[in-house]
């Protein structure tokens, strides 16, 4: 987790010199994101929390985002892994909002994404959302590079503003 960690380490100064805050939604990364920012010490100043919604279940629940909010929106893809990103900031009253939806593998999803597709976003003070295609199926290796994704793409969206 190193590698996670040492990119967390630097996202975590700069959330904490500019007094700002992140939430996580994620899914097919099964944590690691989460796992990555909260391995750093002091992360409480700057982590206010987060879930792995895995499930429409798990959105219904810990999204509070109803069926008929999403029915012309799929899951995997940007748009998704957008309201994700501004409903987690909102429901946790953070700066920032940070999500990932995909298919970690070794298949693709019910959706037709193949193994290796993810979809991630920020949502706060900057507003992005980017594809990743790994283009493999390697369950665990699509997680880390799924996390590696989000975090750089906050890193990303920290230095732009």
């Amino acid at each position: 987790m190193s590698e996670l960690t040492t990119l967390a380490a630097s996202l975590g100064t700069l959330l904490k010199e500019r007094k700002e805050t992140i939430a996580v939604a994620e899914s097919s990364a099964g944590g690691l994101i989460s796992a990555a920012l909260l391995a750093v010490p002091g992360a409480s100043a700057y982590f206010l929390g987060g879930g792995v919604i895995y499930t429409r279940a798990a959105r219904r629940a810990l999204l509070r985002v109803e069926d008929e909010s999403v029915t012309s929106i799929r899951s995997s893809t940007e748009a998704y892994a957008l309201l994700k990103a501004q409903t987690i900031r909102e429901l946790l009253g953070a700066t920032w909002g940070l999500a990932e939806t995909g298919a970690a593998g070794p298949t693709g999803n019910r959706y037709g994404d193949r193994a290796g597709h993810a979809c991630l976003a920020v949502a706060g003070p900057v507003e992005r959302a980017v594809t990743l295609e790994t283009r493999h199926g390697d369950r665990e290796k699509n997680m880390w590079a799924f996390a590696k994704a989000a975090l750089a793409l906050l890193e990303t969206s920290l230095r732009a503003r």
